[in-house]
């Protein structure tokens, strides 16, 4: 009878088992409590934007005269230093700036190159932290949930960091701090550059 029943479990789909591993540990639920705390302040940021270039300042004005004030290389340089320390500055506000570049695809490509390698500079920190007592003492206490959900979901996670508008670099320093398979974290992190190409198919058509 028990043999009956493990061959029953080993014909089961791979993807069948993995959803109810993810519904069973919470992965689910921690995915969309975490979309709904990204939404509000989405929306506040959309909604404030348009307000902001319908009745204060033009923004592809001001997009304009950052293109001409700031050298490619400080944007590019204050870009990664953004995307390594938690993503600090919203990457759709350098996603616009590149289409006002004249070239805004290269511009592009740069950005999700830099932010890629920027989430795998979190990864090293998180392994690096892991040698000061008091800084592993401090992310073990503040961030002992991610910690945990790393080590439950793994590669998921990253891709939901890379992918959603969750902190990608969190999910890179926490996957660091668990000790992840660096090979994963590399593979998984691609898919950050999906994400660029998203938000910029959406940005480029709204930024003359």
């Amino acid at each position: 009878m028990d043999k009956k029943k493990n061959k029953k479990k080993s014909t089961k789909p791979h993807f069948e088992r993995l959803h109810n591993y993810y519904q069973r540990t919470g992965f689910y639920m921690f995915l969309w409590e975490s979309l709904k705390k990204a939404f509000l302040p989405i929306v506040i940021a959309v909604v404030g934007l348009i307000l902001f270039n319908s009745y204060v300042y033009n923004i592809n004005d001001g997009l304009q005269k950052m293109t001409e004030t700031f050298s490619r290389v400080g944007i590019l340089t204050t870009f990664y230093i953004s995307e390594t320390i938690l993503g600090l500055v919203p990457p759709e506000i350098f996603i616009a700036w590149s289409k006002k570049t004249p070239t805004p695809v290269l511009n592009l490509s740069l950005l999700a190159t830099l932010s890629y390698l920027g989430g795998i500079t979190s990864y090293f920190l998180g392994k690096a932290s892991l040698k000061i007592a008091s800084v592993k003492e401090y992310l073990e206490v503040k961030m002992a949930k991610n910690l945990k959900n790393t080590s439950k979901w793994g590669g998921l996670l990253i891709i939901a960091g890379a992918l959603l508008p969750l902190p990608f670099a969190i999910s890179c320093l926490t996957a660091g701090m668990i000790k992840y398979p660096f090979k994963k974290v590399l593979l998984f992190g691609l898919f950050r550059f999906l994400r660029f190409a998203i938000y910029a198919s959406v940005i480029f058509s709204m930024v003359k």
